[in-house]
């Protein structure tokens, strides 16, 4: 019998080859092999098990929200699940197009450098209260990255002639390159410098 075919994403990408550079990520990001990356909420349910989902899957249910700053869950985009992916489709066109790269691998950089390391939490003691540093656990690290990515796209999109498609690209390109002007990497370096002002 012949070898099993590799299933790529979208019939283009390959997922096999691509290595998670942050070890503190590795178990998080989950590049499980699929043509399509729509898994019908079968994790929804289970505590921890959107680790075992795919990561281009969660920036499409990030995706799904209407983008306006103040009424980001109005229900306008809900549910419109092939709408994001054929964005995110033609997001990797863009990218591969641009860089030359696996689109995928590009989206994977682009987490890890939104994926901030230290954030803050608030302590009542003696009816006073204390903002202190916290590390962040890999699974929220990920959740974080990918909503600074979203809600940077959504935002920049919101009111504007230029396709989502465009800006998503172009987001996750600067993003992958660690470069300060991506929105995403801009708000990581912003609630690492408020934790580190309050340690």
């Amino acid at each position: 019998m012949g070898e099993t075919q590799k299933l790529l994403l979208f019939r283009k990408w390959d997922l096999s080859d691509i290595e998670i550079q942050d070890r503190g990520l590795k178990n998080v990001i989950s590049l499980r092999q699929s043509i399509m990356p729509l898994t019908f909420g079968r994790s929804a349910l289970k505590r921890f098990n959107k680790a075992d989902v795919n990561i281009v899957e969660r920036l499409v249910n990030k995706l799904m929200h209407f983008g306006k700053k103040y009424a980001k869950n109005t229900g306008r985009m809900a549910g419109k699940k092939i709408h994001a992916i054929n964005t995110m489709k033609t997001a990797f066109d863009i990218i591969h197009l641009k860089t030359g790269k696996n689109p995928v691998e590009v989206l994977v950089r682009a987490v890890e450098h939104s994926a901030p390391n230290e954030d803050t939490t608030r302590i009542v003691y003696g009816g006073t209260a204390y903002h202190v540093s916290v590390d962040v656990a890999p699974v929220r690290r990920i959740d974080l990255a990918l909503k600074f990515i979203s809600d940077g796209v959504k935002e920049a999109t919101f009111s504007n002639p230029k396709a989502i498609e465009e800006h998503l690209a172009e987001h996750l390109i600067l993003a992958a390159t660690n470069d300060p002007n991506a929105p995403s990497v801009r708000k990581r370096h912003e609630l690492e410098r408020v934790a580190q002002a309050s340690r």
